[in-house]
């Protein structure tokens, strides 16, 4: 499938509303992607034929539950889209059930499914609805913490570095599973086995990124040996996610706080990986907050 894609590129921006997907937009418009807002799932297929006829370029739309037709009709719709030969990408935004309840007490705006039921009801309802799509989705992105300016620099940064969308991707994240798991995840590595500097004085306020820490954890044979697995195993299964069209995959790497172990031994990744010839996307999800093991 790969190397056989029509000149469109698609992105879809999806998922939970109030979650981000006018500002997703509005950070693909800056990058130079034709942008529509609230496109009609129907309209799909014509809009790239027309836009097709136009040559290579690359789209982003928001569709979801405010198209009374998208429930029913998303899933046919986006297989034929693949089958025809475009490149299509599913970005789904989501947040917590509290955030979103916030957020909507702030901006007094109604719930697409609120006319009749609760806010909290008509939340639950989106999220139950959309929870195949979401299995569909290529990426996932919870915008529970970030702010419009954040959200804004996280879909300018993951997607500006992109040549093309259909070039295929490694995302590796490093995070703290005191902060949560990464809902984007395609695969979770738990390195809590490693030694951790958190318990080394000279060492614990440091970070991952520092080369005192990437020492000390890769000075252990474990971590070693789990970066030649690890290393191994991403390149073998690689070419089959790209083989199927997926050509992103997040690779989520925990320790407790997301600091030390976790950071160390994704950089570590990355530059294997790069060796390897593939594209890399690095984010350190937690490094920021508090160093606590």
């Amino acid at each position: 499938m790969i190397g056989n894609f029509k000149d469109l590129e698609i992105v879809v921006i999806t998922g939970l509303s109030g979650s981000g997907k006018s500002t997703a937009l509005k950070a693909f418009e800056d990058l130079g992607y034709f942008c529509v807002d609230n496109l009609p799932v129907s309209l799909l297929l014509p809009l790239l034929e027309i836009k097709e006829r136009e040559g290579p370029q690359k789209l982003a739309l928001v569709m979801d539950v405010r198209g009374e037709d998208f429930i029913e009709n998303f899933e046919p719709i986006f297989k034929k889209v693949r089958e025809r030969g475009y490149y299509l990408e599913i970005l789904f935004l989501t947040a917590s059930l509290e955030i979103l309840i916030y957020r909507y007490s702030q901006t007094r705006r109604p719930h697409p499914l609120g006319k009749d039921i609760p806010l909290r009801e008509a939340i639950l309802k989106e999220a139950d609805l959309l929870a195949s799509l979401k299995e569909m989705a290529t990426t996932v992105i919870d915008t529970s913490n970030f702010n419009l300016y954040q959200l804004r620099s996280e879909i300018l940064r993951r997607y500006g570095s992109r040549e093309r969308l259909r070039l295929p991707t490694i995302h590796l994240l490093s995070f703290g599973f005191k902060y949560g798991l990464p809902a984007e995840a395609h695969f979770v590595f738990d390195l809590r086995f490693l030694p951790n500097p958190y318990f080394v004085p000279e060492l614990k306020a440091l970070s991952g990124l520092d080369g005192r820490i990437k020492q000390y954890v890769l000075s252990s044979e474990e971590a070693r040996r789990f970066l030649d697995d690890l290393s191994g195993l991403l390149n073998f299964v690689f070419p089959y996610y790209e083989k199927e069209g997926r050509g992103y995959v997040v690779v989520a790497l925990g320790c407790t706080g997301g600091r030390h172990r976790s950071v160390a031994i994704t950089e570590a990744l990355a530059e294997r990986l790069k060796a390897a010839g593939r594209h890399i996307l690095v984010t350190h999800r937690d490094l920021e907050k508090d160093s606590s093991v």
